[in-house]
């Protein structure tokens, strides 16, 4: 489970650095879910998922050029 994370996230990242931002929104999503699955069955600290989840929507919100809190 720890290694299928860190390939979501990984995807995620790639995805955001291409600029491809309809499949990167998905693949944030999908991230999102893995690390939350991740977190529930004690692989990683749930503030752990918390922290990778916040840096990767920071990261596409950033890539689209929108601030995290303007509900985008």
């Amino acid at each position: 489970m720890r290694s299928q994370s860190k390939t979501y996230v990984a995807r995620a990242e790639k995805t955001i650095q291409a600029g491809d931002f309809g499949p990167a929104e998905e693949a944030v999503r999908q991230a999102i879910s893995i690390l939350d699955r991740t977190a529930r069955k004690g692989v990683i600290h749930p503030n752990s998922a918390a922290h990778r989840k916040s840096s990767l929507v920071r990261k596409l919100m950033a890539a689209r050029g929108s601030s995290p809190g303007a509900g985008g």
